[in-house]
């Protein structure tokens, strides 16, 4: 049987095609004037395949969704019927298998007999009895196989050629390409008799209406012998009678416009009758697709629109009236997309404000119609889940008609808010009136009406408040969906609620703007940011814990989605809440007389700390907060205090406010103590992971170094003050604090570098003195090496207003302190138990020469500034290179080093030391021969060579040779000899 109706279904929609064919060729026959001879025939046959083609995939298509529909029924039906041997039904494990096939299956499976009883023992080598029956295992069940992949869909140009071909081979192909022949021979006649001139127009349209009328005769009388057939001829019939009428009027004005309309309305009239009479989805679209079209085919330009659209009002309620009894939704696209497509068109080219009244209370019945249609669909259409929901006709009604109402309130103020609310009021009210008549069965109806009424109150906000107010309402509207959908235990108001919430902050970023308000707190932009973070931090609150749902597959893969979201959420909602105090802190009060700026509360340097505090003192009571309750991503922030307190800092000195000015001293007295304050909380969190840990210990570590550009700027503030940004005293100043910094971990930090004492320190040293005295300590030690080394080769020594002193002007200080910090950081370090990660090459010989090199350089700069000061050198290389004063003060330097070496490697038998000294001296002789002999006649000359002399004379006589290191037992004897 079902076969057999698809069979009939087939054969209607391929005579579709037919006449589709046989209609598109008449109309190119009848095409006056054309001058393309058979070109018209074949065009139009051309055009009426297409159009076959695609009614028969919307009648394949609508088909394919009932018989899908009445496979899930009989399905359900299997299911509750009992088994064949009497027993209940047992739940199918398996979807997607026919229940039918199941117990078919079940009959003809082989029975297996049972084990036999159990036999006496016997003894270990008596065979087994003959009798005994051996038992057969029952055969393997196949292994599964993997579905092979979906193929990919086909393109339509691919299904086209697919159905002509299915078309033409399918069924009697002798019968289909003879008809296809036919058709071709007597458009060739048609073509040669317009062409000859054998027959008047009038005849030849008379002959084309009759044969239209002949067509429907036919069909109608056979519609019970072979209703396929019939309902093929009537379609046909009407779709001439049509073409007829339009040619009559507009290609060869052979009727004036009224008869001609009254006839197409006519035909409309009889083809639905036909339609309802015989139960025919197709031959309704057909007649209504003609009805209309009626006006657009018989328009001259001049019409009125209230005639217009009185008539397509009329074809709507004749739709509606067939919704009531019939559930056929392709009938009420047809409606719909004629209805409010030429409503758009008129409306864009030919609506004056003058039509207002008459255009608005089209619309308003027009909208209500496919509202109508939309419920009796559904109520014509149920399922296992409930009614269906024609999409379309629910959200298209909505957003087209919204669009069309807003193009007539648009000449009105606050319009189109208004318009949003009304849509918002019909739609709630429809999801009202049908929770009062059968909330389960309408249920995804009222869903989707009050999704949609929802959507319209939110979307009158931005059309009728300004945007930070708008932002604000969307956010708690968000909060409040949000919450319902909790309650409910429902995913999509949930849904809603997250989405609202973004578009809310997106809309308030965007209109982001100076904030010029005179009240404190009581602005616009303060509470629209307040607003927004509020309903976040409290939707963050509620994903703390899993939410019920639904349990459908939707509903399951939102709420994994949504599981990830709870830290997110938080920290939207805490940077709005940041912004809110930021927007305040910047704000600006309104000029005191009419046409004057505004102006800033506080100066720029006031803004950027307060931007600073704000960020802190918010992650300090967040964290507050969040240990309180037990809420561990409200502490998050705290962890990460110190990067707006580096920001804020590098932006201070970028702008030039320092921080002892008034009043940022207090400003980072007050963010310092809550950073430090957040870090003692850190760290005595129980529990806390590997990764938080190594978190806490960096911000103690970036903690060191944000002191030791503040110990910088509060120093830069009174070289400001004394007006010394020219001297040495401004060049010295970031050395200075870092090595002051540098001395204050060696001392303080330094004293517990042994683990087995850690224990005996409070905090921060226990746990982070290691953080202290190698890892914060360690950049240190790079920069103090590097600065002295640059300090020594460029700092000139220029003291004013004080006079230039070797050795105490704030250059020569400032190396000594670096090496003496250097020393006592590499004793510390060296001490350490155990020895920090890397750290071996600290107690090394090598990184005692480096600290000797530098000590070597800072001692001949030392030199050089006294030439620069005293002898009037001047302070660039070349200049103090060919000075012969400073070249015999080099020389004499250095052979008082080596001097020096020399006699205390002899006190200490150091070998290497004492040749590191001769070495040196080496270094003199070479240098007096190459460079100090060549200035012939100068003082300077002589007091070199007799200065060295005299130095090496006494070196001679001290240490004339390299000790021997000293053996474990020296004999007394033998060093007296020496």
């Amino acid at each position: 049987m079902a076969d057999n109706t698809r069979a009939n279904y087939n054969q209607r929609a391929d005579y579709m095609i037919l006449w589709g064919i046989l209609c598109g060729g008449v109309l190119g026959w009848l095409w006056p004037n054309a001058g393309y001879g058979d070109v018209g025939v074949f065009a139009g046959g051309v055009l009426g395949l297409v159009a076959g083609l695609g009614l028969r995939y919307a009648i394949r298509g609508e088909i394919a969704a009932g018989n899908e529909k009445l496979r899930k029924q009989m399905q359900e039906w299997l299911k509750s019927q009992p088994n064949l041997d009497g027993s209940p039904p047992t739940p199918n494990l398996n979807p997607g298998a026919k229940p039918a096939m199941d117990r078919a299956a079940a009959v003809n499976a082989p029975v297996y007999p049972a084990a036999p009883p159990a036999m006496p023992a016997t003894s270990a080598g008596a065979p087994l009895p003959d009798a005994l029956p051996r038992i057969q295992a029952p055969p393997s069940a196949p292994a599964a196989r993997k579905p092979p992949p979906a193929p990919a869909p086909p393109n339509p140009l691919d299904l086209a050629i697919a159905a002509a071909r299915n078309w033409l081979l399918g069924g009697n192909t002798i019968v289909r390409a003879g008809l296809v022949i036919l058709f071709i021979g007597l458009s060739f006649l048609a073509s040669y008799a317009a062409s000859a001139g054998l027959f008047p127009v009038e005849l030849r349209l008379a002959a084309v209406a009759v044969a239209g009328i002949a067509l429907l005769a036919v069909g109608f009388g056979k519609r019970r012998i072979k209703p396929a057939f019939a309902l093929a001829l009537q379609g046909g019939g009407v779709a001439v009678i049509y073409l007829t009428v339009f040619a009559a009027f507009r290609l060869f004005s052979l009727i004036p416009p009224l008869p001609a309309f009254g006839l197409m309305i006519v035909v409309c009239a009889l083809s639905c009758a036909l339609a309802l009479l015989q139960d025919s989805r197709g031959l309704a679209v057909a007649a209504f697709a003609g009805g209309f079209a009626v006006p657009l085919l018989l328009s001259t330009g001049g019409g009125s629109s209230v005639g217009l659209f009185s008539y397509y009002t009329v074809l709507n309620l004749a739709i509606l009236f067939i919704a009531y009894k019939r559930s056929w939704r392709v009938l009420n696209m047809v409606g719909f997309v004629a209805t409010f497509g030429v409503a758009t068109t008129w409306g864009v080219l030919k609506y004056d404000p003058a039509l207002y009244l008459s255009s608005q209370l089209f619309l308003i019945l027009f909208v209500l119609i496919y509202l109508t249609a939309a419920i009796l669909y559904a109520r014509n259409t149920p399922t296992r889940l409930g009614n269906a929901v024609d999409s379309t006709l629910m959200f298209g009604t909505a957003l087209i008609g919204f669009g069309l109402q807003v193009g007539l309130a648009s000449q009105f103020k606050l319009g189109s808010a208004f318009s949003a609310l009304g849509f918002a009021a019909l739609y709630l009210l429809l999801a009202a009136l049908l929770m009062q008549r059968g909330r389960q069965n309408y249920r995804l109806m009222i869903e989707s009406m009050l999704a949609i009424g929802i959507g319209f109150v939110t979307l009158a906000v931005p059309l009728a408040l300004d945007v930070r107010w708008t932002s604000a309402v969307w956010a708690l509207e968000g909060a409040g969906a949000f919450w319902v959908g909790m309650r409910q235990a429902r995913w999509m108001p949930r849904a809603f609620g997250l989405l609202l919430q973004v578009v809310a902050g997106g809309a308030f970023l965007a209109a982001l703007d100076d904030n010029v308000a005179a009240w404190p707190l009581a602005n616009p932009m303060f509470i629209g940011a307040m607003f927004i973070a509020l309903p976040a931090l409290a939707i963050a609150w509620w994903l703390r814990t899993p939410l019920l749902h639904s349990d459908s597959a939707w509903a399951r893969s939102y709420v994994k989605a949504e599981a990830l979201l709870a830290q997110p959420a938080y920290l939207y909602g805490f940077a709005f809440w940041c912004l809110a105090w930021i927007v305040e802190a910047w704000r600006s009060v309104p000029g005191s007389e009419a046409g004057m700026a505004a102006q800033p509360l506080f100066s720029a340097g006031t803004q950027q700390l307060l931007t600073m505090l704000a960020l802190v003192a918010s992650a300090w009571l967040w964290s507050l907060l969040g240990r309180k309750s037990g809420w561990a991503v409200a502490t998050w922030p705290s962890r990460l205090t110190l990067l707006p307190l580096v920001l804020a800092l590098i932006v201070q000195e970028l702008s030039d406010f320092r921080v002892l000015a008034t009043p940022a001293w207090a400003i980072w007295l007050a963010a310092l103590a809550l950073h430090f304050r957040m870090l003692y909380q850190n760290d005595t969190d129980a529990g806390a992971s590997t990764g938080v840990l190594r978190l806490n210990r960096a911000m103690h570590v970036g903690g060191v170094w944000l002191l030791t550009l503040l110990l910088a700027d509060c120093l830069w503030f009174w070289i400001a003050r004394a007006h010394l940004w020219q001297t040495s005293w401004a060049s010295v100043v970031l050395l200075v604090s870092i090595i002051a910094i540098l001395l204050l971990l060696s001392l303080w930090a330094g004293k517990a570098n042994r683990l087995a004492a850690l224990a005996e320190f409070g905090w921060p040293r226990n746990p982070h003195a290691v953080a202290y005295y190698w890892h914060a300590a360690m950049p240190l030690v790079l920069l103090v090496y590097a600065g002295a080394l640059l300090m020594a080769l460029l700092s000139s020594g220029h003291t004013e207003p004080l006079p230039y002193i070797p050795l105490l002007n704030p250059t020569d200080l400032a190396l000594a302190l670096a090496l003496g910090a250097l020393l006592l950081w590499r004793r510390v370090a060296s001490a350490a138990q155990p020895l920090p990660a890397a750290a071996a090459w600290v107690a090394r010989r090598e990184t005692l020469l480096a600290l000797a090199a530098l000590a070597f350089v800072a001692l001949n700069t030392v030199w050089l500034r006294i030439a620069h000061h005293f002898f009037g050198v001047r302070w660039d290389g070349p200049a103090l290179f060919d000075s012969f004063v400073v070249q015999t003060g080099i020389a004499i330097l250095w052979t008082l080093l080596a001097l020096g070496l020399m006699l205390l490697a002899h006190r200490r038998a150091q070998r290497a030391l004492w040749l590191t000294g001769a070495g040196l001296l080496g270094l003199v002789v070479v240098k007096l021969l190459l460079v100090d002999l060549s200035n012939a006649g100068g003082a300077e000359r002589i007091i070199t060579f007799i200065a060295v002399g005299v130095l090496m004379l006494v070196v001679g006589y001290f240490a004339p040779l390299p000790p021997k290191a000293l053996a474990a037992h020296p004999n007394p004897m033998e060093n007296k000899q020496a």
